[in-house]
């Protein structure tokens, strides 16, 4: 990494990474619902996910493959599906009773991985980084690599962070004022909404 890539590649990343998105209204959907703790486990998941995918990308394997348009159709079918499932069920679920902490219902670890690896535009994403920004010398390849991945990585969790935390405050207002109703559905709608957002993207890949 050269000190001339650091502000494109900061500049590239922050305008990908704080724009609104299907991931950042997933876990500002979370956030809403259940706090910034209970995003840990699919935000871990997710990005866990997000330097596997990357490393694997940047190293040549499986980029083709990956931005294939019948298979990032597919990927992108089956991602809005899961999402909105997910927000059909927190909609019947929608009302209960239930503690400040109480986190259940709350999408996981597992929910993260799907969130990354059946949403076609990260596969775009990532596959335009490494066509924007390449290592300097062959040699050198493999720490570039390693280095762009987390810093790509580190700055989308951060971004995911200030969602979920924008998120917590508005659920948190809401519940104050005994709108628990109100949160639990808005949290539903805004799933469906990524999964609707999800299925267009597939669409327009396909």
């Amino acid at each position: 990494m050269t000190a001339s890539q650091i502000g494109p590649l900061m500049a590239f990343l922050l305008a990908m990474a704080y724009s609104p998105g299907p991931g950042n209204s997933f876990m500002a959907a979370l956030g809403s619902r259940g706090g910034v703790r209970a995003t840990l486990p699919s935000t871990t998941g997710y990005h866990l996910a997000t330097w596997v995918v990357t490393v694997l990308i940047g190293a040549g394997v499986g980029r083709a493959l990956f931005t294939h348009p019948l298979v990032a159709a597919a990927l992108g079918y089956g991602g809005a599906a899961y999402v909105l499932w997910l927000g059909v069920r927190a909609w019947r679920r929608s009302g209960r009773q239930r503690g400040p902490d109480d986190i259940d219902g709350i999408p996981g670890f597992w929910s993260g991985v799907a969130l990354l690896v059946l949403n076609p535009k990260a596969y775009l994403i990532i596959g335009l980084l490494f066509t924007q920004f390449r290592a300097p010398s062959p040699g050198e390849h493999l720490r570039w690599l390693l280095i762009v991945t987390t810093i790509f990585t580190v700055n989308n969790l951060v971004a995911f962070g200030v969602w979920a935390a924008v998120g917590d405050r508005l659920g948190r207002w809401a519940r104050r004022r005994g709108a628990t109703m109100t949160v639990d559905r808005s949290f539903a709608l805004a799933l469906i909404g990524v999964g609707v957002w999800l299925l267009v993207s597939a669409a327009s890949v396909a």
